[in-house]
């Protein structure tokens, strides 16, 4: 029996997801988390075989949560598990060291066996992922702006297209409130963006969130 920890903030989500991977006799929930810091916490608690991670959550976020569990424990098993299809995300969360990545338009089916190829030591990415990854890579494509950015850039960004504001980041990742405005700055000459208006818009642009309103 496969030990999983469900990370996702959407309550019928996870009874869903349950369900199905309980009905295949194959996985057990060990637990479920709402949000980041809650999957951080069990994930430590639980030190569950495979973590299913959702990307857009309240509070630090999937990224964020990933990188502090492998940061603990490098050894554990994240499989991302989110709406994103673009490769923005996919590329950030494998560099982070997430072991598989599947979009929620996957079958049971293919859920089952990515969580069993990656509880036996492999990793699984989504055909469609796997084909976007590999044609980014061709010589003549264009390069995503977003990939110039850090990571901690990245995660700044991210909270900032969620309308979160330079406190609220700065408690979330730990930082000074001047470090964020510094990365606020960095983010606007990087993307060429005039103001967080902008930001916002080239968030959208490059599916960093399903929906984000624009700040007065």
């Amino acid at each position: 029996m496969i030990d999983v920890l469900l990370t996702d903030d959407h309550a019928l989500v996870r009874t869903g997801i349950r369900r199905l991977l309980e009905d295949s006799g194959e996985v057990r929930v060990a637990g479920e988390a709402n949000n980041g810091e809650e999957g951080v916490a069990l994930a430590q608690k639980l030190n569950p075989d495979v973590i299913l991670m959702d990307v857009n959550m309240p509070g630090i976020g999937g990224v964020e949560a990933c990188r502090r569990i492998l940061q603990r424990d490098p050894a554990q098993k994240i499989i991302v598990l989110t709406i994103h299809n673009e490769q923005t995300f996919p590329k950030r969360m494998l560099e982070i060291g997430a072991k598989g990545y599947l979009t929620k338009e996957c079958d049971v089916d293919e859920m089952l066996m990515a969580i069993k190829q990656v509880y036996n030591g492999g990793a699984y990415i989504a055909p469609s992922i796997a084909q976007q990854l590999a044609l980014s890579l061709l010589p003549g494509n264009e390069h995503n702006p977003i990939d110039r950015l850090s990571r901690r850039e990245f995660q700044v960004m991210l909270m900032i297209s969620h309308g979160l504001t330079n406190t609220e980041i700065s408690e979330k990742l730990c930082l000074s409130p001047k470090t964020v405005s510094t990365y606020r700055l960095r983010l606007l000459d990087k993307l060429g963006a005039q103001n967080e208006v902008d930001l916002v818009k080239i968030a959208v642009e490059q599916g960093m969130v399903e929906f984000a309103s624009s700040p007065d």
